[in-house]
């Protein structure tokens, strides 16, 4: 998502300047982020893009992720969560027509699977943007209640120069995390599986994961900043009792699962946090997503990285980092619910 949108004040845009190489461990103990892994000198976090560019803290767990299924950049709009160009970003999805919204279907889910240290857990997923919003306009400009103000149903997303969208990305990434949860045995829906025309609406999303009873949400997005701007985030809601919005129960299990999939994502990618919001932490508490406002489970926003940065954009239109992204990701989910 990028931080400019109607209804939404940008968080200060804070620029920290590297030194010449910084160290430090990002190591995750039960319930605390103890550190970053940190990126440093001239180019910034990481590496300069490809492949190559994630470093080598990869776990074995790696090889059980799929191989890409868009690793070549394509052409189309994208969606953003809501909270910068509008919305939040995902689409429901079975085949099955729901109530909710035109066109709307069921969330799609996995079977659930009886072993595995995972069994009896459910996980939804929440990819960023339908690669189909960009042909609904006036639908997704529909304005729903989020709690503390109305917003966009949904937006189209950002992308890469090259026209690699948020839509196509946060798809690839969600199927790598289905696998990987599946394997571990959680029963996983995805609020979208581009099988719908548009949306799913913000309100929506979160509902989906309500209706779930998840142990946890994940909604996944990339980032439509300046040039220059590198580095994930994960979005953590804040305390809100407004209207429909009652986040106070998931303020404390949601922060949990922010950051173990920081601290995991930083191990699995070798990159490291945002230079330009979260003071370096990777953390950023918001007030202002319907999808997190909504929710009645624990649930997070993760920022993989800037599409408009060619550094970051490198990283996000390369399937082997996508794959070191949903590893990341899904161990941190993983480690949350084991407690």
């Amino acid at each position: 998502m990028s931080y400019t949108g109607p209804d939404f004040d940008p968080p200060p845009s804070r620029r920290f300047r590297r030194g010449p190489l910084t160290v430090a461990l990002a190591a995750l103990v039960p319930g605390a982020l103890l550190g970053w892994a940190v990126y440093a000198t001239v180019g910034g976090s990481g590496d300069d893009g490809g492949d190559a560019s994630a470093s080598a803290g990869t776990s074995a767990s790696a090889s059980s992720l799929p191989p890409s299924s868009s690793g070549t950049p394509s052409p189309g709009g994208s969606d953003e969560p809501d909270g910068s160009d509008g919305s939040d970003g995902s689409d429901g999805s079975d085949g099955k027509k729901s109530s909710t919204s035109p066109g709307a279907t069921s969330p799609s889910a996995s079977a659930p699977l009886g072993t595995g240290p995972l069994r009896g857990k459910v996980v939804v997923i929440d990819p960023g943007h339908n690669p189909g919003n960009f042909r609904h306009t006036a639908e997704i400009n529909r304005q729903v209640d989020v709690g503390t103000h109305s917003k966009e149903c949904d937006t189209t997303g950002t992308s890469t120069d090259d026209g690699f969208s948020e839509a196509k990305f946060t798809l690839d990434v969600a199927h790598r995390m289905r696998a990987f949860l599946e394997g571990q045995g959680a029963t996983v829906k995805l609020t979208q599986d581009d099988d719908r025309p548009f949306g799913p609406c913000i309100d929506e999303r979160a509902r989906i994961g309500n209706e779930a009873e998840a142990d946890a949400v994940v909604s996944i997005h990339a980032d439509g900043s300046g040039t220059g701007n590198r580095g994930f985030h994960v979005i953590l809601p804040g305390s809100v009792d407004s209207g429909a919005a009652d986040t106070r129960a998931i303020v404390g299990p949601s922060r949990e699962l922010g950051e173990r999939i920081a601290g995991n994502f930083v191990r699995a990618t070798g990159n490291g946090p945002s230079n330009y919001v979260g003071g370096g932490t990777g953390l950023v508490t918001r007030k202002d997503l319907g999808g997190l406002n909504l929710s009645t489970v624990p649930k997070v926003f993760v920022e993989c990285g800037n599409m408009r940065d060619s550094k970051d954009a490198a990283l996000l239109t390369s399937g082997a980092w996508r794959q070191k992204a949903a590893q990341g990701i899904s161990e941190g989910i993983v480690s949350f619910l084991r407690g």
